[in-house]
């Protein structure tokens, strides 16, 4: 994923498993809660050292700091862009581990396995003709580049994303052919060891190569979950698994209309939940009977306004936060929290974090261990990320 990448999401169809969906539309819509009254948007506010919007951040979920890309043009056409580290109890830029002032530019991919922060390196040689490079600050708190991570991919492929699994020494990652024929290809990596499984090829690259699918990964499966499609305006999603072992792909249709927008999994119980682009439904699925049930979000009239956007999974207290860019419950944007059966357990208000800017699409970062996390905003200059509780 960078910001020299277009994102065409996707989507497609099977009526009969739609009309069995349908029978559980309603299921865990429960009243609004607010079980912690500290919940909601927080006062920590890290902003970008040098003022430039912000590519990519994640924070350290078994320590103390988080990490930022940042970018910014200058006047004589070159762009400032650097990678910072932060405090996450102060959001205080701790330190720049490497700046410049030419073409380059750097993309957080995110915190992995024992806090491993991976960073994209874009040098562009001439005119379209970028280099892209992978390097790694381990642990965190390092706060210097410590070695390189060489995926098993050609200068042609692009690295659209990395799962963002912590605590599990693995990562699925999912690369696309850039050179015309967008033929995907997903694999696993232990990041801190610069080591892979095999390069699995995504053969229906209709429903996965026309987009990069949001991904998850199961850590007990080893599986990779895409959720694709073809792209139509009302039709259903499809989702695939990755056998990262094995090298297979299976896959079945989805519930919910539109292409797929988030998607994050809850290993131990094998449930994936998404949210979809044309109905503001978030989706709950047991990924061993491949069925599923839908959950409209509060008072969004399933219009497609209001549709829900990053998904992410808390493994301690088994709960999904679902973003919704543009509130259907107050004004900006807010933060659903469900728990595994689709109940919804609260709602967070007072953020910022719509998307009509934003290169790399806004993301929440958790902290499970004391229900915190951050997210994108609440500026529009999207040069800064925000604290909240759960």
């Amino acid at each position: 994923m960078n910001k020299h990448d277009v994102f065409r999401p996707v989507i497609a169809v099977a009526l009969l498993s739609f009309f069995c969906a349908v029978s559980t539309f309603a299921v865990g819509q429960i009243e609004d809660a607010q079980p912690n009254p500290a919940a909601g948007a927080g006062s920590i506010i890290v902003h970008s050292k040098l003022g430039g919007q912000i590519f990519g951040f994640d924070i350290d979920q078994n320590g103390t700091q988080g990490v930022l890309s940042e970018a910014q043009d200058l006047s004589n056409g070159n762009v400032l862009a650097a990678v910072e580290t932060f405090d996450q109890t102060t959001g205080k830029i701790l330190t720049v581990v490497t700046k410049t002032q030419t073409q380059d530019d750097f993309v957080t991919l995110g915190v992995f396995g024992n806090s491993v922060g991976l960073i994209e390196h874009e040098h562009v040689v001439s005119f379209l003709n970028v280099q892209r490079t992978f390097v790694v600050i381990n642990p965190l708190k390092a706060n210097k580049f410590t070695g390189k991570w060489t995926p098993p991919i050609g200068a042609k492929h692009l690295i659209n994303q990395v799962s963002r699994t912590q605590g599990s020494s693995l990562a699925a990652v999912f690369a696309e052919d850039n050179s015309g024929n967008f033929v995907p290809f997903v694999f696993s990596s232990n990041i801190a060891a610069n080591t892979f499984g095999p390069v699995v090829k995504i053969n229906d690259s209709f429903n996965f190569g026309s987009a990069p699918p949001p991904m998850a990964y199961n850590t007990l499966t080893n599986q990779a979950v895409l959720g694709g499609g073809n792209g139509c305006f009302g039709c259903l999603p499809v989702i695939g698994l990755v056998d990262l072992g094995k090298g297979t792909l299976t896959e079945f249709t989805g519930i919910g209309f539109g292409f797929v927008n988030g998607i994050a999994v809850d290993s131990a119980d094998n449930i994936a939940c998404t949210t979809t682009e044309d109905d503001a439904s978030v989706e709950f699925y047991d990924l061993n009977t491949q069925t599923g049930f839908t959950v409209v979000l509060p008072n969004s009239g399933q219009q497609q306004f209001f549709s829900g956007a990053d998904v992410e999974f808390d493994a301690i207290h088994k709960l999904f936060l679902v973003a919704q860019p543009n509130s259907s419950s107050s004004t900006g944007s807010s933060i659903y929290v469900y728990d595994t059966s689709g109940n919804l357990q609260e709602t967070l208000n007072g953020f910022n974090f719509s998307n009509a800017f934003n290169v790399v699409p806004a993301h929440i970062a958790l902290k499970p261990s004391n229900r915190t996390g951050f997210v994108d905003g609440p500026s529009t200059t999207v040069s800064e990320i925000q604290s909240f509780t759960y």
